[in-house]
């Protein structure tokens, strides 16, 4: 494999080199390299808004490692900020291929090309790789998003937007049912991302008297930037119709996302669903 440059990839995932990954040379053992790959192909999937096991359900099939090989150039260290890149190269009948390259800085350490194939789950036989996920793939390579944004009512979001509380708040975090659903939804703007396979993984909702509520994201994909996503359509909403004081309950582990998007908190904690959150306002100008 030739040098590759980071000008040639769009994804990449930044690790950095623990004590337990060298060895007595102080430069990390080989092996590790393909783990860093693997790590790297786990968050690719979540730069496609896919979470994985739910989607290769929803696709009835199975991603399996036919060939993975690695060429070296330079070595890794102990402490090193790598930057993992992969990049999805070829997609054949059934097949695909990923082209790797680990840099520190600017540097191309490492080469390697993966090669998957998509099969049925059981017989382990291969199945042609479906249209969607070719065409999602196809996509992100070229630079296209991967996440459409919907703003509207609860008779047009309900059911998305019911999907990914249900998901977090009932499922997850084990809210009883009649604390979640109320009258409310029905007189709110709703907002909701689905990823290119139409699943709802974000929502949240604006209520008529400034409140923001019902901000969820779901599991697989957080730390993506999501809620802010979500939380600045709602701003957005709120300013289009004239608001100039919202204040929302954040539960307490997430204070620090919504001080970053300019909310302060007020007074001392509280329960609600059995779970500790403050509350926090932000003007608008």
């Amino acid at each position: 494999m030739t040098a590759m440059h980071r000008q040639q990839f769009r994804f990449f995932h930044r690790l950095r080199v623990r004590w337990a990954e060298v060895d007595m040379q102080k430069i990390v053992f080989n092996p590790h390299y393909l783990m860093y790959f693997d790590t790297a192909m786990s968050e690719y999937w979540r730069a496609l808004a896919l979470p994985y096991d739910t989607t290769m359900q929803a696709l009835q099939g199975e991603m399996f490692v036919k060939k993975a090989s690695i060429e070296f150039h330079a070595s890794a260290r102990l402490d090193d900020a790598l930057d993992v890149a992969l990049q999805c190269s070829r997609i054949g009948n059934s097949s695909l291929t990923f082209t790797g390259a680990i840099f520190c800085g600017q540097e191309h350490l490492v080469s390697c090309e993966m090669i998957y194939v998509f099969a049925d789950p059981v017989q382990q036989s291969p199945k042609c790789v479906p249209d969607v996920l070719r065409a999602i793939m196809l996509g992100y390579e070229a630079g296209e998003d991967m996440l459409q944004l919907k703003v509207g009512n609860w008779e047009s979001m309900q059911k998305d937007a019911a999907a990914v509380r249900e998901a977090v708040f009932l499922i997850e975090q084990k809210i009883p049912v009649e604390e979640e659903w109320d009258v409310a939804d029905a007189t709110a703007i709703h907002a909701v991302i689905c990823n290119r396979l139409g699943v709802p993984v974000a929502t949240g909702r604006l209520l008529p008297d400034g409140h923001i509520g019902r901000m969820a994201v779901i599991k697989p994909l957080r730390g993506c930037g999501l809620g802010k996503e979500v939380l600045q359509a709602l701003l957005h909403q709120a300013r289009e119709e004239g608001y100039k004081d919202l204040q929302l309950h954040a539960q307490t582990h997430a204070l620090a996302f919504y001080e970053k998007q300019g909310f302060v908190a007020e007074g001392n904690e509280f329960l609600e669903a059995d779970i500790p959150h403050r509350l926090m306002r932000l003007t608008l100008v």
